[in-house]
């Protein structure tokens, strides 16, 4: 599990470790935030973070993706720290870990496969969204000097890869990070900092096994939460894998990332953290500050834990203006600005897919119900339409004795009722052929449809013939159909 390639470690040492700083500064203000969603000391974010972004660095399956403490987890966590405790959250971070390792050799990541690529945009597009307006609190009733360092980082952020000769060697971020935060100390000015966040910690994580109970009814308890956290946790994780894939144009591992999340929660809630996933903000600015392998990772976790402990003093006076800069930044390099112009060219089912996933997305900040709701709509569009290709002709042989129906598409519950819909059974016909040769049949509606047709010409007393029956077909009609039992045939057609 633990194979990786030489590149992936050394191939890009400069971009790898300048982007993994980048990442570290601006994971500190979101690891602290999201610890306060949770109910928790900001150390247990921070320690996630750095836990997890660690050992993701060795074990995941997608180099450059950071993963650590979300807003999405946090969320879900909310209601067994208030109910139960801290250490409660430990050991269901624990147990998410092993859940999510169970996932990675089960392969549930190859599901990642009928998340069609308008689920995906309203995805990218709804966390933009999401990202965007995090940063709001952060400009709502403040003095003029925050919209002005805003302003500011972001011109640096822009303009400074333009400079000849260290404009394209230092990532901007974090040339941002630093000149604003040089200003913010030499003005003094009054306006947010790090440090207003919360307590940074001033010691190195230690080893820490849940203070629980170890019984069953301690097992209820995390179960439902466990659950969730794993789900939310590997489809944001896969989400991101995506988008990290199509950023840097390279593939992924999505089953050993499964297993890679699961090692690393397992490791931050040995170490006091909470469980976490990957973050698209956070791998979005790497991607961006020119990180591409495990090296970033690892960096990134590695200077967290450093920049907190031993620099803390520093680390609180970087103003959140910058670090705000930066996510808006990250929020409008993920939007996908080409989707609003598809609109007028893309399916409008393809549009709607789109935009519901944004919408439930955006109005309940929680990704696997938007990400359902995508997946179901496009599952629906894609039946319907193949539903709709589909057709049955007839025509007469042996003098109007014989009539012969040529079934063409998929017959499937979307169609099934236009296949029963199609036969006309009060013809006067001796023998009926069911030609069945350009068909397929799916599913056990298919089947029961089939079955009410031969039953209902035999009732009018002509024989029914089916050919043309393709393998996998006659499989399942073989072993589910009831035409030829006549007990099955009284309670299928009963009341008909």
């Amino acid at each position: 599990m633990l194979r990786y390639k030489r590149e992936e470690w050394i191939s890009n040492i400069k971009g790898d470790t300048l982007s993994g700083i980048v990442v570290a500064l601006a994971l500190i203000p979101e690891a602290i935030a999201f610890s306060i969603i949770a109910g928790v000391d900001p150390k247990v974010g921070l320690y996630a973070s750095f836990c997890i972004a660690v050992i993701i660095a060795f074990t995941g399956g997608r180099p450059g993706m950071i993963s650590a403490a979300t807003g999405a987890m946090a969320l879900l966590m909310v209601t067994l720290v208030r109910d139960h405790g801290l250490e409660y959250l430990l050991a269901a971070t624990l147990l998410t870990g092993a859940l999510q390792i169970v996932a990675g050799y089960l392969r549930l990541a190859d599901l990642m496969r009928f998340v069609s690529r308008s689920v995906v945009t309203g995805f990218v597009n709804a966390l933009a969204i999401l990202i965007f307006m995090a940063q709001l609190p952060e400009l709502t009733g403040v003095t003029w000097h925050v919209y002005a360092m805003t302003a500011a980082g972001l011109g640096i952020i822009y303009l400074f890869p333009y400079l000849p000769v260290i404009g394209k060697s230092v990532p901007s971020p974090l040339v941002c990070i630093l000149v604003l935060t040089a200003v913010y100390m030499i003005t003094g000015l009054e306006i947010r900092s790090v440090g207003d966040m919360g307590e940074l910690p001033d010691t190195l994580p230690v080893f820490l096994w849940p203070d629980v109970p170890l019984n069953l009814e301690t097992l209820w308890i995390i179960l439902p939460y466990a659950l969730m956290l794993a789900v939310v946790g590997l489809l944001e994780s896969m989400m991101t894998a995506t988008i990290v894939d199509d950023l840097t144009d390279t593939p992924s591992d999505k089953n050993r990332e499964c297993k890679g999340q699961g090692i690393a929660n397992i490791g931050s809630g040995l170490l006091g953290g909470m469980a976490g996933c990957a973050m698209i903000g956070q791998s979005v600015i790497n991607v961006k500050s020119g990180g591409r392998g495990r090296l970033s990772t690892l960096i990134a976790g590695v200077v967290l834990l450093i920049l907190v402990v031993f620099l803390s003093d520093w680390v609180s006076q970087i103003p959140m203006a910058a670090l705000v800069a930066v996510m808006i930044m990250v929020s409008i390099g993920t939007f996908s600005w080409s989707s609003i112009r598809d609109l007028k060219k893309h399916p409008m089912s393809t549009n709607m897919v789109m935009l519901a996933t944004v919408a439930v997305t955006v109005g309940t900040h929680n990704l696997a119900i938007g990400v359902f709701v995508g997946v179901l709509l496009a599952a629906m569009n894609f039946a319907n339409k193949v539903g709709n290709i589909f057709y049955i002709g007839s025509e007469e042989a042996e003098q109007g004795r014989h009539r012969v129906y040529k079934v063409v598409g998929q017959v499937f519950f979307a169609s099934s009722e236009r296949f029963g819909n199609a036969f006309d059974f009060k013809e006067t016909v001796e023998k009926v052929t069911i030609d069945l040769s350009r068909a397929h049949f799916w599913d056990i509606t298919a089947v029961q449809a089939l079955d009410r047709v031969v039953i209902k010409f035999r009732r009018e007393g002509t024989e029914v013939e089916m050919i043309g029956l393709n393998e996998a077909s006659a499989t399942i009609v073989d072993r589910y159909a009831v035409h030829d039992d006549p007990e099955a045939v009284e309670k299928l057609m009963g009341g008909h």
